[in-house]
This record gives C-alpha cells, sequence and structure tokens, in this order.
C-alpha cells in the first residue's frame, strides 16, 4: 500500500484572518537561513501553499505558516508565510497566530501574566510580548517591520473609476494607501464585495504603470497590497481609531485590518505630523474586529523617515487536525511537494 501522507495543522485566526499554521508533516528545508528556507518553498515546493490555500484543503482567503527550526540562536522557532499572493517576508495577523500556536503546542511554555520570547520570520527576529491569564493566551504584541511612506498623494487614472489619489507605504510589502470616503465606501460589511472589485482595478492600474523598490532589500515584486482608510477619530491624547480594510491582490478582501496594514496608517500619520512617538491607532475592519499600532519611534533613513512601531492583537485556536494528502484525488495536484512531506 501506498504510505500515508499526513499533516499536522493548527487552525488559528486572528481578527478573522485565519492562519494555518503546519506543526509537523514536512521534511527540513535546505537554507542556513528562514528567508532562504522560504525561498527555497517558493521556488522548488511552492506545492505546499498551492495545497492549503485552495480546494479541497482551503480556500485562497487564508494564510499558512510553516513553522521550521530558527537559525537565530535567540529565537525558539522560525515561521514561513504563505498567502494567495505568493510568501510575503513579514505579516502581523500571522505573527501573533504563529505566537499562540508556540503557546498552545507548548514550543514556549506559557507563564501566567507577560512574557517575552523571540520567533524568526524570514524579515528576521520578531520580538514578542504573550500575556497569559488564566492558561488562556488574551494579547499578543509583536514587533511591526520599520515602516516608511516612499510616495506622497500620487494620482492614476483608472478606468470605470476615475483619477485616483493614494498614496505608497513599506511595512513588509508595499501598500497603496487609499482614503475611502473619496470612493464612497463606509468599510462596512456590505461594501466587501465592491471593496475588492475596486482595489482589483486600482492596483492592476498601479502595477501596470510603475514598480517599487525599498531602500535596502531592492525590487520586491509588484505591489500587492491596497489599504482603504476611513476618517481618523481621536479618543484621547495620546489615542486614535480608524475604520479600515486591507486587499491583498488578486482579490482578496482581508477579515482583519492586518498588522502590516495598520503599520502603514502609523507611517502615513507620521510623515503628515498627526501623531508622536507613544501614540496608539486602533484599526477597525468590517467585520468590527481590530488591531491596536503603537507608534514607539522614528529615525532617518537616507530620505526616508523610518518608523518604528508595534502591533498588539488576540488570536484564537480553531481545531488541530492531521491533513491527509491524498494525490489519487483528481482534485489535488501534488507536483511541487511530495518531495518535502515526511
Amino acid at each position: 500500500m501506498r504510505p500515508e501522507l499526513k499533516l499536522q495543522l493548527m487552525d488559528t485566526h486572528a481578527g478573522g484572518d485565519v492562519s494555518r499554521i503546519v506543526t509537523g508533516g514536512i521534511c527540513p528545508l535546505p537554507g542556513d537561513t528562514v528567508r532562504a528556507q522560504m525561498e527555497y518553498l517558493r521556488d522548488k515546493a511552492d506545492g505546499l501553499r498551492t495545497l492549503l490555500l485552495e480546494e479541497p484543503y482551503g480556500i485562497p482567503e487564508m494564510s499558512v505558516d510553516l513553522l521550521v527550526p530558527p537559525t537565530d540562536p535567540e529565537a525558539v522557532a522560525g515561521y514561513i508565510i504563505m498567502e494567495v499572493m505568493g510568501y510575503p517576508i513579514y505579516s502581523g495577523s500571522n505573527t501573533i497566530c504563529t505566537a499562540t500556536a508556540v503557546l498552545e503546542s507548548g514550543i514556549v511554555a506559557k507563564r501566567e501574566g507577560w512574557q517575552s520570547f523571540a520567533l524568526e520570520a524570514p524579515a528576521g527576529l520578531v520580538h514578542i510580548d504573550a500575556l497569559v491569564r488564566d492558561g488562556v493566551v488574551e494579547a499578543i504584541t509583536c514587533g511591526g517591520l520599520p515602516s516608511y511612506i516612499d510616495t506622497y498623494q500620487a494620482s492614476i487614472h483608472v478606468p470605470s473609476i476615475g483619477d485616483v489619489s493614494y498614496s505608497v507605504a513599506y511595512s513588509g510589502g508595499f501598500y497603496a494607501l487609499v482614503d475611502a470616503t473619496s470612493l464612497g465606501f463606509s468599510l462596512t460589511l456590505d461594501e466587501e464585495r465592491k471593496l475588492s472589485e475596486c482595489a482589483y482595478q486600482i492596483v492592476e492600474a498601479i502595477q501596470a504603470e510603475r514598480g517599487f523598490s525599498h531602500y535596502t532589500l531592492g525590487d520586491v515584486g509588484p505591489l500587492p497590497f491596497l489599504h482603504f482608510m476611513g476618517p481618523v477619530e481621536q479618543l484621547s491624547d495620546h489615542s486614535y481609531r480608524s475604520r479600515s480594510a486591507t486587499y491583498v491582490h488578486p482579490g482578496v478582501i482581508c477579515r482583519s485590518t492586518t498588522g502590516t496594514g495598520t503599520s502603514a496608517r502609523l507611517a502615513l500619520m507620521n510623515y503628515e505630523g498627526k501623531i508622536s512617538p507613544g501614540d496608539r491607532l486602533e484599526t477597525v475592519s468590517l467585520r468590527e474586529t481590530g488591531f491596536i499600532g503603537e507608534f514607539t519611534g522614528v529615525r532617518q533613513e537616507g530620505k526616508h523617515q523610518v518608523v518604528e512601531n508595534t502591533i498588539t492583537g488576540k488570536s484564537y485556536v480553531l481545531n488541530r487536525a492531521d491533513i491527509i494528502v491524498n494525490c489519487d484525488d483528481p482534485m489535488v495536484d501534488c507536483g511541487g511537494l511530495t518531495h518535502i512531506l515526511l
């Protein structure tokens, strides 16, 4: 008989965005860093991503995080992020979910109160602060990637929409930041499909017109994200709130506001002189979930003001399961996959 091929998963969500944490079933990947292992997976074994994000096992709105051994001695675990758009080097919601899974699976023992540890993302070392109450992981605070504004208030003509004003931030990926009100959106759940259709056209137009280059990473591919911004409400001297929606190309509106989307907003608010270190922004999704981004500092990198920040949210465990990979199933494509399965 053919040996049974299995993957061990812990499904979680943060703000509504489901992250499937792969905890077992994958062979060690080549590469002396988590970034190099990610590149191997992307170039030689993309079948894992497509298997878990397509029918019959998943849907494109999910994300996948593969736990791997860390290569940085400070980290307790490494993780590789997979989404419909490919392999982002960082994601706030996926980091919140992965940190929760590391605690729930016992890789890091839970302790009551706040505890700290580090994970290794493809972007590098990520510091985690976790709050545990009565054995439950109540909050995860993770370092957001240093974020900055690449382009401020550019304009592009989009067929069937007209001229659209946008800014571009880098916060782990390049984001087009668009004022939702100017396009007639209130950022409510009933608008989800129209938001996706609108964002698709804007991103297609931007990608056709220009590319973007990070000041140290260089070319990181076509712009994959758009963040719709609602009006900013000031709650107190150092606290703000704004409705938000993040789009991932092609065709996905995230359930949460996303951590990197929140970091991008902080970069824009700093650029416009609207926040100071110590200020916090709560972004609220179409489903009334939220993350809190804190602006912790700023530094100058060449011509860019780079914003240091943290993202806080909560992840919930949905299930623990074995996925049976049946390569005889006509719905399953095992190409680019079997050579990494245990």
